[in-house]
């Protein structure tokens, strides 16, 4: 493919143009490979090859910045994990080569992370990548890298690895382009921590011939190549991504405030956060802190956590979520079993049904940290889908001295009836990837339904409209805290939808915080309306985007 535009989906905003470059494949491994060696010794090596990498990765996280810490000893653990090698043992006493006995072992465990679905499923690439690295050592042979040609480019893959992305900053990277990935992968979530605009789920990058120029937009997910490249740059202006500086407390060109608040998950995420010019924190995942463990924390470690995050924000507020254990976020020390639908099963608040001390434990935890740092600490609950949930829950932590509570609205019971929830709670965040997930029937983790997913979906934003309604009848705040909170001009609909605050990544700030700066309540109401009055996704950005352009006026 030499001209024209494909689509993916985009997770990290900002317009960047250069020519393609595709990442080496990694190293093939077949049942019909030569067997040269004993098994014992073939063990040995392989025990070498994953200790090595483990070490590779490890090092990598001492040297890297913000969230790639956390996610390269991550992946650091899962490389030394001593049950890849008992696999691959298995696999070379049944007679495959080395090198495969590895491959199969790591496929072994993709195949059980992917019936997880979610957010473990997204973890696939890394454990592979950690096999393809180990293949790799055990072959003798260089590990694949990201190309450095000297000049800016657009990288391309099947999907990217934690060790791949962790190595961009400095590189000649200028945007990402993947066939895989959804907005909770890796490559989503460092691309953002970067600034790199990034479209992934686009299968069609595959057929875009290498060195022809892209202009890769990570707000749409639209992807222009060659002569269509070209003139999309010259109408944008930005033949290469460039920051927006903004600055201050986000509000509307007629003074209406907007908290423009952070996600953070790791203490790395939190730091960052707090160094920026954020208002808070509109969603703290605790859940991120635990995984893997296989004993639950107790209350002391917890509220040392906990405090820690407090701390670092001052006076800012806090949004804490409660553990959103199950599904895709199974936790070792809350074990939950087999489930036929997990993503529909005991997750979120419905962990507590099953173990009550764990909620318990948690908001003694978040309670004893507030009393010890102060600031401002509300928490909230994932997968509330009745008014008697939220109720229990609301009853719950101000039994443990939490005054300020809230829900989230991630189910579509819950925001059919949320002036029902509103009256039981303080406040509302909607989790626009969960509620598009359950609302258009596509799970997150299913690349090929991104079009389904699509925050513009005008049915999402129907259900987004009748909880800004409720929220504006019983003067509560109503917040975002999904993907949808990190696109300008879905920022400025979710604003008129009656949205009160908006949380997201610290690289997104910017971009929507000048976006608001430049419009009124009154014109994000408009913009809100023509998307709504749209039949699909695309042509409701399409028809807000010309309301926009009418209305919006350089902020003073």
């Amino acid at each position: 493919m030499k001209a024209g535009t494909i689509h993916g989906l985009g997770v990290s905003p900002g317009t960047a143009r250069a020519p393609l470059a595709r990442l080496a494949p990694p190293v093939r491994t077949a049942a019909t490979d030569p067997v040269t060696e004993e098994p014992e010794a073939a063990l040995a090596r392989i025990e070498w090859a994953l200790g090595a990498v483990a070490a590779e990765m490890a090092e990598r996280a001492d040297r890297a910045e913000g969230v790639a810490v956390d996610i390269l000893f991550t992946t650091s653990a899962m490389a030394g994990d001593p049950t890849l090698v008992t696999v691959a043992g298995e696999q070379l006493r049944a007679g495959s080569p080395t090198g495969h006995a590895v491959t199969l072992a790591v496929e072994t465990f993709c195949a059980q992370l992917e019936s997880h679905g979610g957010y473990l499923a997204e973890r696939v690439t890394d454990l592979r990548d950690i096999g393809s690295r180990a293949v790799a050592l055990l072959a003798g042979v260089p590990m694949p890298g990201i190309p450095a040609p000297g000049y800016p480019i657009v990288l391309t893959a099947r999907d990217l690895s934690p060790a791949d992305t962790a190595t961009l900053p400095g590189s000649d990277v200028v945007a990402l382009l993947t066939e895989e990935g959804g907005p909770t992968s890796h490559t989503a979530i460092l691309a953002k921590s970067l600034g790199l605009p990034a479209v992934v789920g686009c299968r069609a990058a595959a057929d875009v011939e290498i060195g022809v120029p892209v202009l890769v937009d990570g707000s749409t997910g639209e992807v222009r190549i060659g002569p269509d490249a070209e003139r999309g740059a010259l109408a944008a202006g930005l033949p290469v991504a460039r920051p927006i500086e903004a600055a201050g407390p986000g509000r509307t060109r007629d003074g209406v405030a907007v908290a423009l608040l952070n996600n953070v998950g790791t203490l790395a995420d939190a730091r960052a956060a707090a160094g920026t010019d954020s208002e808070g924190v509109g969603l703290f995942r605790t859940e991120f802190l635990f995984l893997g463990r296989r004993t639950e924390p107790g209350v002391d470690e917890q509220a040392d956590a906990y405090a820690e995050v407090f701390r670092a924000f001052g006076e800012r507020p806090v949004v804490l979520r409660t553990l959103d254990a199950g599904s895709d976020k199974p936790l070792p020390f809350l074990p939950l079993g087999e489930e036929e639908n997990p993503a529909l099963g005991v997750r979120g608040l419905r962990t507590s049904t099953v173990f009550p001390e764990a909620l318990s434990t948690q908001l003694t935890a978040v309670a004893r940290a507030a009393r010890a740092v102060g600031g401002s600490v509300r928490v909230m609950a994932p997968m509330v889908a009745t008014a008697e949930e939220a109720s229990w829950f609301a009853d719950t932590a101000r039994e443990h001295g939490i005054s300020d509570v809230g829900v989230m609205i991630e189910v579509p019971a819950a925001a059919l009836r949320a002036g029902e929830l509103l009256d039981v709670v303080d406040f509302v965040s909607i989790g626009t990837n969960d509620l598009g997930q359950y609302t258009m029937a596509a799970d997150r983790a299913a690349g090929a339904l991104g079009h389904l997913l699509d925050p513009w979906q005008p049915a999402l934003l129907d259900l987004v409209a009748m909880v800004g309604a409720a929220g504006r009848a019983r003067g509560k705040p109503v917040g975002v805290c999904g993907e949808a909170a990190s696109d300008p001009l879905l920022a400025a609909v979710l604003v008129g939808l009656g949205v009160t605050s908006l949380s997201m990544a610290p690289v997104s700030r910017p971009a929507v915080h000048s976006e608001l700066a430049g419009l009124s309540v009154e014109d994000c109401a408009a913009i809100a309306d023509a998307a709504r009055g749209a039949v699909g996704a695309r042509p409701a950005r399409a028809r807000a985007r010309e309301v926009r352009d009418q209305r919006w006026s350089v902020p003073a």
